[in-house]
């Protein structure tokens, strides 16, 4: 199987342990709904299947979104900051994008005490 296109992997600046985090936005109305880890075969597979595929860090092993849950994640957009050290993920998100059961994983309330503060 042919792996992640070589002038696109050129692009990126991966972790020391070969990793991306890809932040996660629903397409249309710009809700960020999560934040995730990808590797280069990830990425690959997102790119190529148009589903979400993460690389789980506590498990060793990839998982695409909503493949148990049903919530799934389809792909309309991918794309990499300046720096090439970031994702961000444009997504259709079907559910909840939270395993929590919530729709984004920042639905736990703002830092007000930071907020507003002078710099």
């Amino acid at each position: 199987m042919p792996g992640l296109d070589p002038t696109v992997a050129a692009r990126l600046t991966l972790t020391d342990d070969g990793l991306l985090p890809a932040v996660v936005q629903q397409y249309d109305s710009g809700e960020v709904l999560m934040l995730a880890w990808m590797d280069t075969e990830a990425l690959h597979r997102t790119l190529t299947t148009g589903r979400a595929t993460y690389f789980s860090r506590s498990r060793q092993q990839y998982w695409v979104k909503g493949e148990t849950s049903g919530n799934r994640q389809w792909v309309r957009e991918v794309r990499l900051d300046c720096d090439g050290d970031t994702l961000l993920l444009r997504v259709d998100q079907e559910g909840p994008a939270c395993h929590t059961g919530t729709r984004t994983c920042f639905d736990d309330g703002r830092l007000d005490a930071v907020v507003g503060s002078p710099a």
